[in-house]
């Protein structure tokens, strides 16, 4: 009995979040839309990995993925003519369970057209800010640390710079990257010298991140990142002032990762050479490919300037409330 009245408690907390997420958009005049779970291409991230779709009537795999994220679809939305979205859907990825993964989890997403990322840098912290007043108006405890709440920023620099005493825009060049995390942070778990070259600057940063900064990220009742170097701009546009940086930025709560934000790459050929290197990768390091996005590129032809964000609701519920553990499923 005990087990089910606490699972109940954390879905009222999780469905009440839910209503006020679509609460905050309403007032903001964006239209929640839909998007297909079943996709021809599910995103081309490296290390994201999706599910594909089997058919046991015809026993066969099908040319068909469920959606890592609803971002190709809702880009689709964009170019067709919508300015103001929002998403919140189950989407799936093929990793183990734990506190802050799951394989089928919620996410919501939203996007602005002719707004540069600092809209939606805004818009994260209201929501997060509006969420908590409304918990705590509802009835629900908030952590403590949230009710007199105050957003902090830092670029990546800035951050590394505070917590590891490096400027880490020094450090661009995968050779340099790595010698400097085996002189300085020989507990990082680098493989052997020998098989660098089977390692990007990605990996050496996100290992060094990881280990040693992210840690640290739990003093910080809501802290956002931004400004990273340019070798994770993913799909965002390279910042006009300085060349070193990209314009994306991620949320922080508590030491959980929230959010992952972009101003939107809309060249199409920089898109095609970015998807064609992290195809290139997820195949040499994990031995299968995905198809090419052949309609996503479609939609890059007629993808206006925009910026969205993708933000884990469990994960916001995880940072609010004190539960350790609040996945519907």
């Amino acid at each position: 009995m005990k087990e089910k009245s606490e699972r109940l408690k954390k879905l009222q907390k999780l469905f009440k979040l839910q209503q006020f997420i679509r609460d905050f958009f309403l007032e903001r005049e964006f239209i929640d839309v839909l998007t297909p779970p079943m996709v021809q291409n599910p995103g081309m991230e490296t290390h994201i990995h999706p599910f594909q779709v089997r058919s046991p009537h015809n026993k066969e795999n099908l040319e068909l993925y469920l959606h890592t994220s609803p971002e190709f679809h809702m880009k689709e939305l964009l170019s067709l003519g919508f300015s103001k979205i929002y998403n919140i859907s189950y989407c799936f990825r093929d990793e183990p369970n734990s506190t802050h993964h799951r394989p089928q989890f919620l996410m919501l997403e939203w996007y602005r057209t002719q707004e540069f990322y600092t809209t939606i840098m805004k818009d994260t912290e209201d929501l997060f800010k509006y969420c908590c007043e409304r918990m705590l108006a509802s009835g629900e405890e908030i952590k403590s640390e949230l009710k007199n709440f105050s957003p902090m920023k830092k670029t990546v620099q800035e951050i590394f710079l505070e917590v590891l005493r490096i400027d880490i825009l020094e450090y661009l060049e995968k050779d340099k990257l790595l010698a400097l995390i085996r002189e300085r942070f020989p507990q990082v778990p680098l493989p052997p010298e020998k098989d660098d070259h089977l390692l990007s600057w990605d990996d050496g940063y996100f290992l060094l991140f990881l280990n040693e900064v992210e840690p640290k990220l739990k003093e910080y009742p809501f802290i956002i990142l931004y400004n990273f170097p340019h070798h994770l701009s993913a799909l965002s546009t390279i910042n006009k002032d300085d060349s070193r940086v990209c314009d994306r930025f991620e949320v922080y709560s508590f030491g959980i990762e929230l959010c992952n934000s972009f101003n939107e790459l809309t060249e199409l050929d920089l898109l095609r050479e970015r998807f064609n290197e992290q195809g290139r990768l997820k195949e040499s390091l994990y031995q299968y490919k995905l198809p090419e996005p052949s309609e996503f590129y479609k939609t890059m032809k007629s993808l206006p300037t925009s910026s969205g964000i993708a933000l884990g609701v469990e994960r916001l519920l995880m940072s609010i409330c004190d539960i350790e553990n609040p996945f519907y499923y």
